[in-house]
């Protein structure tokens, strides 16, 4: 595969308690409050500090680099912000960096540069490649199932890539540095393909699913760069739905339920299986309900009835929405389709 280097990445147990014998000391842990108690007790003295991510405002961490202790290297503990945070302030401080998911949410732990905030709007900035990616079983089986469930995300998210960038090359609309590749194309399906498969191990969080999604996610993670910074065949209409939701809530989410909606709705526009990947998002357990996401199916209407403007705004690559006209009536079959996958499902 012309596109399969990766991090190293670890798989075993106890991973997180043996980083204070081998990281450069004294060592910044960039993790959240309530995984901090989880986890405190694996740090030992040579701890510089915790740091509590509260924001992913690029911004705002440009200030709050100054007001770091001082430290030889960074540990990411935690899901997709803090991850990304750590991957920031380890590029800003020149600084090794050791990144250790809590969940197979978001592929965070396994790309180059951080998805952070600028007015509102991601930007992936900087450059950050860890010595290691450490996948410990037992703490990844601690994380809530909806949370490791939803990373399906980051690869079902190709089948869509797919489309909007066929959709793009038909049209003439391709950006001239990113031409339409079938090799890229058929290499993401590959990767695809071993989720597909692997879909109720995943759902189980066994052993088998953990192996199965974090080395896709390891393929996916590192693919934008090694594709030359080339996002299409990894991202398209399903992130941007998650990005205007983001935009027109203000809400934060699990990474995995907006961005499978996103999946779902962008199949449907271009007509293309969208009943067989709504039928995979639900077998994997990830539910795409605005409810179980805190919002309502009038906060889904609103973005999709604004997403051709919004992709427009932001400056997003070509796809289907920028052509397609969505209304209410389109609105309302999304929400009886997704309510009707889900009739007698338990989660």
């Amino acid at each position: 595969m012309r596109n399969s280097a990766g991090f190293t990445t670890i798989f075993g147990r106890n991973l997180i308690g043996e980083l204070p014998n081998f990281v450069h000391q004294p060592y910044l842990v960039v993790t959240m409050p309530d995984l901090w108690e989880m986890f405190a007790r694996h740090f030992d003295e040579n701890l510089a500090g915790p740091y509590f991510v509260h924001t992913i405002d690029g911004d705002e961490l440009r200030e709050e680099l100054a007001k770091l202790p001082p430290c030889r290297s960074i540990i990411g503990v935690g899901g997709g912000q803090a991850l990304d945070v750590a991957k920031y302030f380890a590029w800003s401080l020149q600084l090794p960096l050791f990144q250790a998911p809590t969940s197979m949410s978001v592929n965070a732990a396994f790309g180059h540069r951080a998805g952070l905030r600028f007015q509102g709007n991601v930007r992936y900035v900087c450059w950050a490649a860890p010595e290691a990616v450490y996948v410990d079983f037992d703490v990844i089986q601690n994380a809530p199932p909806v949370v490791n469930r939803s990373g399906i995300c980051e690869i079902l998210c190709y089948y869509t890539a797919h489309a909007d960038w066929r959709y793009a090359s038909e049209r003439g609309k391709c950006e001239v540095k990113w031409p339409y590749d079938e090799a890229l194309v058929e290499e993401a399906q590959g990767v695809m393909a071993t989720v597909m498969d692997a879909l109720d191990d995943i759902r189980a969080v066994n052993e088998k699913g953990i192996r199965t999604l974090m080395q896709a996610n390891r393929w996916g993670g590192a693919a934008f760069h090694n594709a030359g910074w080339n996002p299409r065949h990894i991202e398209g209409a399903d992130h941007f739905l998650f990005y205007a939701l983001e935009y027109y809530t203000g809400k934060k989410f699990i990474h995995g339920q907006p961005v499978c909606l996103g999946i779902y709705v962008g199949s449907l526009l271009h007509d293309d299986k969208a009943q067989e990947m709504l039928d995979a998002i639900v077998r994997a357990g990830v539910d795409i309900r605005p409810e179980a996401m805190d919002i309502t199916w009038d906060d889904v209407s609103h973005a999709l009835l604004n997403m051709r403007e919004f992709v427009r705004q932001a400056g997003l690559w070509y796809g289907i929405y920028h052509e397609a006209e969505i209304d209410q009536a389109f609105a309302d079959i999304v929400r009886a389709n997704v309510e009707a996958a889900y009739e007698g499902v338990t989660l």
